[in-house]
């Protein structure tokens, strides 16, 4: 057991500072468990959101050191033994109390997506789809919604155009659902002019920072502006969609 410093961020929307704590640190412990030791010891009343404590429901995210991370997935044996650890909220949702942010806006984002929509079955009674097209929806739907990837994403943190871009989580699903071999419904238009994948110019940070390794930009972001281009910028593809329709690949 060893004394370690400790700076996390105490306030709410009107503002705060960081407060320091000295905490014994045991081994194998998370930086979870430091702000569990805190509440317990020191500060009863900071707020912190957690559920699983196994990397699976995305609640603990926060800022660690400035990195966005799970607290509950961050080690403290990754850190120097005089290193001061800074623990911090997400910076690209207003904060509800020290640790706790408003994360509701991307809820809103959800809602506005069409849901799935699958087409008819076949004469048998039922669906049929290859099993490759399966395993590339699969990887998508790994996502915990920690938001760590919103919460990195310039166009969101930076350049607040939270009006005009549903950032890379709600790409994940659109791409869900875009890649879908049973899906018969047509978002390309809205993933251009309402979803805003224009704003992305693929710095892979979300990609980075997702705890899932969900490859959001590879397999995701870009396949879809890839279909952007081709419904309104290939001359071709533009005629083969005016007389076929809508085709999912």
């Amino acid at each position: 057991m060893a004394e370690r410093t400790f700076r996390v961020w105490r306030g709410d929307k009107t503002g705060g500072k960081f407060v320091e704590y000295k905490i014994n640190v045991e081994k194998g412990m998370v930086v979870l468990d430091v702000i569990h030791r805190i509440q317990a010891e020191k500060s009863s009343d900071l707020a912190c959101r957690w559920n699983c404590k196994a990397g699976k429901c995305g609640s603990c995210a926060m800022e660690i050191n400035g990195k966005p991370k799970l607290g509950c997935m961050t080690r403290m044996n990754t850190f120097k033994e005089d290193e001061v650890v800074t623990i911090q909220p997400v910076k690209t949702f207003p904060v509800i109390k020290d640790l706790v942010t408003d994360v509701s806006w991307n809820y809103e984002q959800n809602k506005r997506i069409a849901p799935f929509k699958p087409g008819p079955r076949g004469k048998d009674g039922n669906h049929r789809m290859y099993q490759r097209d399966v395993e590339r929806v699969q990887e998508f739907r790994k996502c915990i919604e920690c938001f760590l990837c919103q919460n990195v994403c310039h166009v969101l943190r930076d350049h607040n155009k939270k009006d005009k871009f549903v950032g890379p989580r709600f790409m994940i699903r659109l791409a869900s659902l875009e890649m879908h071999p049973l899906d018969t419904g047509d978002r390309i238009e809205k993933i251009k002019n309402e979803y805003g994948s224009g704003y992305c110019n693929i710095t892979k940070c979300c990609t980075e920072v997702c705890p899932e390794h969900i490859h959001i930009t590879d397999n995701a972001i870009i396949p879809l502006k890839e279909r952007v281009v081709d419904r309104f910028f290939d001359p071709l593809a533009i005629i083969l969609h005016k007389i076929f329709g809508n085709k999912k690949t």
